[in-house]
């Protein structure tokens, strides 16, 4: 047994067996992940299919996977490149629309689960720089990134160097050499690391907040290595089929949030330290149409 399969194993046995009598959201353990769970368990209750389980923080992609399966969650928000490269395996693709009909066949196909539509922003893996740096280096795209890279130190998130749209391929096809191996930490740390100079390059997500707010460049990705990553629910079928009213809030928050929506979020709870449950609250309430009863 490897590593990851204990693991796994181990963090699905923590979650236990849950009754059958309400709804379980999930997510993975990073910010914006968070506010998206929150959002759809917030919208349940709302529509009074509560309480909702909350199951956040289930480390990366592979868990959740493993999660829905198993029916320990019903729920949760995947990103459409992260499904088709990592779950499905499948050769990645920058066509957003032919991405997700490949992800929502294949998901009801193999999986027996149902990805529903886009909520309306693309979450792609962001290359970011300290600004200064960038700018007196000269580097705007990930092509000038590989002149300098020698003399640069890269931090990244773990699943990113084990995922086939990730380090490997992004250093294969920029021929990228950094100055040492990529520094693996937690994904709430590397801004930090980034701003106290512990390493000089990280790989990040287009809705960061922090971005902006820490006077950041993302690095163009001049040869379109990513795939789009378009942020959908992911759902268990019998959920649908028991429950009718969730598929109609899908359908209802179909393209309602936008990448600048995304960024004020996770900078509320980010920069700001405010409460994610009352951050989305708040967002609800101000900026999502009203469901129809």
């Amino acid at each position: 047994m490897d590593r990851r399969t204990f693991l796994s194993g181990a963090l699905l046995m923590m979650l236990g067996c849950r009754g059958h009598s309400g709804i379980t959201v999930g997510s993975k353990n990073f910010t914006e992940q968070l506010l998206l769970g929150e959002l759809l368990a917030q919208l349940l209750e709302n529509a009074g299919l509560g309480p909702v389980d909350r199951r956040f923080y289930l480390a990366g992609t592979y868990i959740c996977q493993q999660a829905i399966l198993a029916g320990r969650i019903d729920m949760y928000v995947e990103y459409t490149g992260t499904a088709l490269a990592a779950v499905l395996k499948e050769k990645p693709s920058s066509n957003p629309e032919q991405v997700f009909e490949t992800v929502k066949r294949e998901y009801a196909r193999r999986f027996g689960l149902e990805v529903m539509p886009p909520l309306g922003f693309d979450n792609s893996f962001a290359i970011v720089m300290r600004g200064g740096d960038a700018r007196k280096a000269g580097v705007r795209t990930l092509s000038d990134l590989a002149r300098v890279a020698p003399q640069l130190r890269l931090g990244a998130g773990y699943e990113f160097l084990e995922r086939p749209d990730g380090y490997k391929g992004l250093v294969s096809t920029y021929g990228l050499k950094f100055a040492e191996p990529p520094r693996v930490m937690d994904l709430g740390l590397l801004y930090r690391a980034l701003e106290s100079h512990q390493v000089d390059v990280a790989v990040g997500s287009n809705t960061d907040g922090l971005i902006a707010a820490l006077g950041l460049v993302v690095l163009e990705d001049d040869k379109h290595y990513f795939p789009p990553y378009q942020a959908a629910p992911i759902a268990r079928r019998e959920t649908l089929v028991k429950y009718p009213k969730v598929q109609q809030i899908f359908q209802h928050l179909k393209g309602q949030i936008s990448a600048h929506d995304m960024r004020r979020l996770n900078y509320a709870v980010d920069g700001e330290k405010k409460d994610a449950a009352a951050v989305v609250k708040e967002f609800i309430a101000t900026r999502l149409p009203r469901i129809p009863a």
